[in-house]
Parts: structure tokens; sequence; C-alpha cells
């Protein structure tokens, strides 16, 4: 049943699948603590962050990835 329900995405519009996407970038707690420190700061490289968070450069990098790719933040 679940299978099926995946496959019917393709029914929804792409706004709400769009909206979909960003909820599911912002269910992440380490997301929103990177998009919290990003809106206080507003810029701040890589290394900064991983100061500021009790996470890994790996992570916070995927994560940046993550955001980047739905355009929640711009960067290089």
């Amino acid at each position: 049943m679940l299978l099926m329900a995946l496959a019917r995405t393709n029914d929804f519009p792409d706004r709400d699948l769009k909206i979909a996407d960003f909820a599911k970038a912002l269910s992440h707690p380490a997301r929103v603590a990177i998009l919290k420190v990003l809106a206080e700061k507003k810029e701040c490289i890589c290394g900064e962050l991983v100061a500021d968070l009790p996470l890994a450069q790996s992570t916070v990098s995927q994560h940046l990835k993550a955001l980047k790719e739905l355009g929640l933040i711009q960067g290089t």
C-alpha cells in the first residue's frame, strides 16, 4: 500500500510537491539551526557554522547542500 501512495505523488500539482520538499528540508533540526545562524549573521562560511553547531564539517556541508538545492540559501 505504501508503494502505491509513493507512486501517486505525480498526481499532485508541482507547487504542492515543492512545498512538501521545503517542509522535508525544514523537518531536520540541524537545518533549522543552520538557517537560524545564517539569518543572524547574514553570511557565513562553513567553518563558522561548524564552530557554532554541534556537527562535523562534513555533516554541515551535506545540510548546506540540501538547503541550497531547494533555494533556501545561496552561496558557493
